[in-house]
């Protein structure tokens, strides 16, 4: 019998309207469309890595998921239930059940709060009915889980490096108990030793406690270590989705082929030349026609700069191209 998702998204889309882009107030605003038609299913103890160039809709994606950012279409479905964005139940419930861990780590951590009361915080929300010693324990607990002494517990975020301030953050969103965790970047800021280390932690704690975890960044590299699955975004539309050992392997689109070229290789006499894409990143204000992709791609041929390539499967995994028509 298989099971159900943990998170099934569907069709999910998120524009911003710009209302002071026209000359008369009578005039329609502009639209950014952040994220265009988005759908996958995520199944529970699972990693899904979202990569591609700033601008493409990964944290703004994220950001829906977790109910930050209005939707403009579409739907999410947690634990086997559609949540309903506009109920206090369901918010309530969707916050307990999924947290996020940030890009910048002491930016995201009160400096006014001892860590201490920092990662006690969600655990007062959602577990009120905790006496003092638990709550105490439960601290604890979590910033052993995430290798921090609790001797620290009552210093202040500025005592800490950046690669602490993040796993103490990571211990804030187990607080609450959730089964979900939408990591927006997290090594980014970090050295890259630093780096290694947390996606190790994230790992573990990942088998630990059976957590299900979406892993945004840019560069592949990093993605591939930890992500079963892989998904490609441009100008907030999906490219491609596939096992992460198949992206790296066997890209298929031409956009996937290009962020790996990118990536850095750590020998000097390999003659391995990247993919520069020509031209800039068009405007979220005024999509393409056709593929997305189509103004940049090396690979553009007659009909793509008109019809729109549908997001299939294939037996690799899915991919919107119309070289796979």
């Amino acid at each position: 019998m298989t099971r159900s998702p943990l998170l099934s998204v569907r069709d999910l889309e998120v524009k911003f309207p710009l209302v002071h882009t026209k000359a008369w107030p009578w005039s329609k605003p502009d639209v950014v469309h952040a994220v265009n038609g988005v759908s996958f299913d995520l199944p529970t103890g699972k990693t899904l890595g979202i990569v591609g160039e700033s601008g493409c809709g990964k944290s703004t994606l994220i950001r829906a998921i977790a109910g930050l950012e209005t939707l403009s279409n579409g739907t999410v479905n947690l634990l086997g239930k559609q949540v309903d964005f506009a109920d206090k139940a369901d918010r309530l419930r969707l916050r307990q059940n999924v947290q996020m861990i940030f890009q910048d780590p002491v930016a995201s951590l009160n400096p006014r709060m001892t860590i201490r009361e920092i990662i006690a915080e969600p655990i007062n929300v959602f577990f009120p009915d905790l006496d003092k010693d638990t709550q105490r324990v439960r601290v604890s607990d979590l910033l052993d889980r995430v290798g921090i002494a609790e001797r620290n517990a009552n210093r202040y975020p500025h005592e800490f490096s950046g690669g602490q301030c993040q796993r103490i953050g990571i211990a804030r969103a187990l607080g609450a108990g959730p089964k979900l965790l939408l990591c927006d970047e997290p090594v980014s800021a970090l050295d890259v030793s630093i780096q290694a280390q947390v996606i190790s932690l994230l790992q573990d704690l990942q088998k630990e406690i059976d957590l299900t975890l979406i892993f945004v960044a840019h560069d592949l590299g990093v993605v591939r270590h930890i992500s079963d699955d892989v998904l490609v975004m441009y100008l907030g539309g999906m490219m491609e989705m596939a096992p992460s050992s198949d992206v790296i392997k066997n890209p298929q689109h031409p956009y996937t082929k290009a962020l790996l070229s990118a990536v850095p290789i750590p020998d000097p006499t390999a003659k391995i030349r990247p993919e520069i894409l020509i031209g800039d990143l068009p405007s979220p204000l005024s999509l393409p026609q056709g593929c997305l992709f189509n103004t940049r791609c090396p690979k553009a041929f007659e009909g793509c700069d008109t019809i729109r390539p549908e997001f299939t499967r294939n037996a690799i995994g899915s991919v919107a191209c119309r070289l796979f028509d």
